[in-house]
């Protein structure tokens, strides 16, 4: 699977200069190189329709991708995207409870959970929320300001 995955990261690497409907047709003829029901395959043609902001047709793939066993980083990926397609259709109550959903240790890409969460809250009108949840996944990375900017955000979620 190395050398498809290399060539999918390939379609990827290129798509701002192929555009939409080229990367579609790329990682479609990839995803068919794939047995049936590969959830990996599915999950990448989400993706493509993700980026072509074609959100309805992604979120149909990627939920079959979730219900075909997709896992590890893939998964994670998965649902994030999804959240942020749901959230993008209109219903960003969902798409919290989706990223709720997501494995507290996410690994590498748990400040991305947070930042879309963040996203959807504000969506959902609840921006002290997600300033104060956005804030703390970021403090941690700062050298300096890392203790204040954690009082901060303990302010705004004790105001929200």
């Amino acid at each position: 699977m190395n050398d498809w995955q290399d060539r999918v990261d390939a379609v990827w690497a290129a798509a701002e200069a192929i555009g939409d409907d080229e990367v579609i047709r790329r990682i479609d003829g990839l995803a068919a190189e794939r047995p049936d029901g590969d959830p990996v395959a599915c999950f990448e043609r989400a993706g493509a329709r993700d980026a072509a902001g074609r959100e309805a047709e992604a979120e149909l793939l990627y939920r079959e991708a979730l219900a075909l066993g997709l896992a590890g980083s893939e998964r994670v990926q998965a649902c994030i995207q999804l959240a942020s397609t749901i959230r993008n259709l209109g219903r960003p109550r969902e798409a919290i409870e989706l990223l709720d959903l997501i494995e507290p240790d996410a690994g590498e890409l748990g400040d991305a959970v947070v930042a879309f969460r963040a996203l959807a809250l504000v969506d959902a009108g609840d921006a002290r929320r997600a300033a104060s949840e956005a804030l703390t996944a970021l403090a941690p990375h700062l050298v300096r300001y890392r203790v204040s900017l954690s009082a901060y955000a303990a302010e705004l979620a004790a105001s929200a």
